[in-house]
């Protein structure tokens, strides 16, 4: 059993927050909501007045809260969490904030001597509840190798990302990923229907190829994921269907904003000489030029 401070009850903290107290852990929260820190309380932890008084004692301080300026305020405030950590305690922020804040963060507590792991958390509040989140994690190796077995009590994939701010990078990219795919997802299902066709009969069929089943499994591991240019399906020729779809949603009057960028880069993509490469490479290569990736 091990003595850990929960800061953060929010509708992710809240559903993590149990598996520690079921699995025999001696937990003691706090929140802003004094309803949300009772809750807790119903289930066995202890109550603190404050950030630091979560993490007196404690061996393993957990943050999750909404953005960095927070994760900031409740560690080095007065009353902070650096206040109460003692030595040989790691702080684990689980919050999805930017990569340059944890390491921020994580430089001014090693100047007091303590330590971090960033350990953002993927999926929603209802796999949480279930114990079934996935973790991110950045850090050192022994300190994340520590806290492991806390992040399993929650979770049931943790991924080791690197040193401090990789979990960081990871969960922005998987969000952004997610987030862009979701409207174009809107767009497309949007333009379907303006037109006339079932949404059933669009899922049906989405729902069996990478557009629906995800690129990063499906049509990028034997090409854009080894750089094989080969061809399953030419640059030029998604080019040219982006712009049938933009077509089609003109005369619809569906604005499909994400097509429109998307035609744009694939436009450059093909002028810098990838039309004639596979789809998924073609792009990759073209946005590693721009980005500088060797």
């Amino acid at each position: 059993m091990e003595k850990i401070g929960f800061v953060g009850l929010g509708q992710m903290g809240s559903a993590m927050c149990p598996h520690l107290l079921k699995s025999g852990h001696d937990v003691t929260v706090f929140d802003i909501s004094d309803a949300a820190a009772s809750s807790l309380e119903k289930l066995g932890a202890k109550v603190a007045s404050n950030p630091k008084e979560a993490a007196l004692g404690a061996s393993v301080i957990f943050s999750i809260l909404p953005i960095g300026s927070t994760v900031e305020q409740v560690v080095f405030a007065p009353d902070g969490i650096a206040d109460g950590m003692s030595d040989g305690a790691i702080f684990v922020d689980m919050s999805t904030i930017l990569p340059d804040e944890t390491r921020s963060i994580g430089r001014r507590l090693a100047e007091r001597g303590l330590s971090m792991v960033d350990a953002p958390v993927g999926r929603t509040s209802a796999h949480a509840i279930n114990g079934k989140s996935t973790f991110m994690v950045g850090g050192n190796k022994d300190d994340v190798e520590r806290i492991k077995p806390l992040l399993e009590c929650m979770g049931e994939a943790i991924t080791y990302c690197g040193d401090l701010g990789s979990g960081a990078v990871v969960k922005l990219v998987n969000n952004y990923i997610s987030a862009v795919s979701n409207l174009v997802t809107a767009e497309g299902l949007a333009l379907g229907l303006k037109s006339g066709v079932a949404q059933e009969v669009m899922v049906e069929v989405i729902s069996k190829t990478p557009a629906g089943l995800g690129h990063i499994t499906t049509a990028w591991p034997e090409k854009a994921l080894i750089d094989n240019a080969s061809p399953a399906f030419m640059l030029d020729l998604a080019r040219k269907d982006i712009g049938l779809a933009l077509t089609a949603g003109a005369s619809c009057k569906i604005p499909l904003s994400t097509g429109s960028v998307a035609r744009e880069f694939y436009n450059f993509a093909s002028a810098a000489g990838h039309g004639e490469d596979d789809w998924t490479t073609g792009i990759f290569r073209a946005m590693k030029s721009i980005a500088k990736i060797s």
